[in-house]
């Protein structure tokens, strides 16, 4: 491991001097590139640089714990300060195993995040809609941009499916672990005797694919154009605006009504199917390994379900890691920091285990 992080640190220290070459300034795409490379890497050669003070303060605490021959008080501030550094030793040690994990490939991409309405009527579709203020709120709360991509309310204000785009630092790092089935348990508005009822409702996070990425023949794709639908007011014009997209190879479908514009709704639907396209090809990638992920924290199976919402009991409950908090509230406002880093610590704690059994 040492002679790897000496490796890695040696890398760094070189891209920090190339970054200051007048050829690389002229290079926006070269420069970019050791950019995001030295940002990945930095939280890795900091830690190192720790372990590589406390290795000397440890070494220097035995030596002065030899030398203090009959002398107490400094064989006691020698012995406390041995105790000290072993313990910021062993924890920058375990940092530095985790931070030496391969890193998820797409954790830096930008997400499409799709809800659907499951199981439940219009109870579902209501609580589609909760989902999707609650995944905006969050963003905002990170500092991320959100932006619209389809919709398809119903009357009472719910939506049979939507779906938005994120954008911003490590986006999919922050949501990879929502795609599967998440259930609420509630009275409906609309039960006049009182009754829980289940719902489920369904999320799908994609990773963004450049368009370099996928090299997508126009002559495979069916473009067909239509009148949006949905709830009335802003999603019903006059014009067919609205555009389905066909992959025939894959009979990957997408629609996006949002804009009123065709031009727009065309480059949305383009930028899903991209993102689709994408997941697939990965997961065909990675079947392989399948035996693998079911052991981690959340496979992406969008048929698994990973979460209850309890409205009665005001409780959440996270199944992969029987992670159950009663703030139902603050969760639905956007508070989700508590579960995605405890799914993440999971994750890496998995991975952690694995490469060393």
């Amino acid at each position: 491991m040492f002679s790897k992080l000496q490796a890695v640190a040696h890398r760094y220290e070189e891209i920090q001097n190339r970054l200051y070459q007048p050829d690389v300034a002229t290079q926006p795409e070269l420069y970019n590139a050791l950019m995001k490379e030295s940002t990945t890497l930095r939280p890795l050669v900091e830690t190192f640089e720790a372990y590589c003070c406390e290795q000397k303060r440890l070494e220097e605490a035995l030596e002065l714990l030899e030398d203090s021959g009959g002398d107490k008080e400094l064989h006691q501030l020698a012995q406390q300060e041995l105790n000290e550094a072993k313990e910021v030793v062993q924890r920058l040690s375990d940092e530095l195993k985790i931070l030496l994990l391969p890193k998820d490939p797409n954790d830096g991409r930008n997400v499409i995040v799709e809800i659907r309405a499951g199981a439940g009527g219009e109870e579902s579709a209501l609580f589609a809609n909760s989902l999707y203020r609650m995944y905006t709120m969050y963003a905002q709360k990170q500092g991320l941009r959100t932006e619209s991509v389809n919709e398809n309310p119903t009357e009472l204000g719910g939506f049979k499916e939507v779906s938005f785009a994120v954008a911003g630092e490590n986006v999919y790092s922050r949501f990879k672990f929502e795609s599967g089935v998440h259930r609420v348990q509630r009275v409906p508005e609309t039960e006049t005797g009182g009754r829980i009822h289940t719902s489920t409702v369904t999320v799908a996070v994609l990773p963004e694919a450049e368009e370099v990425e996928l090299d997508i023949n126009p002559a495979d794709l069916q473009i067909d154009t239509f009148r949006a639908s949905g709830a009335g007011g802003q999603h019903i014009n006059k014009t067919e605006s609205a555009i389905r997209i066909t992959h025939l190879p894959t009979g990957t479908v997408v629609e996006c009504q949002d804009e009123r514009s065709q031009y727009k709704n065309k480059d949305k639907a383009m930028r899903v199917l991209r993102a689709r396209l994408l997941e697939k090809k990965q997961q065909e990638q990675q079947s392989s390994i399948a035996a693998d992920r079911k052991s981690q924290v959340g496979t992406g199976d969008r048929s698994e379900r990973i979460r209850t919402y309890n409205f009665p009991q005001g409780r959440v409950t996270d199944h992969r890691i029987g992670l159950t908090l009663y703030k139902i509230d603050t969760i639905l406002d956007g508070d989700l920091d508590e579960i995605i880093e405890a799914l993440n610590t999971a994750d890496r704690a998995e991975k952690l285990r694995q490469s060393e059994s």
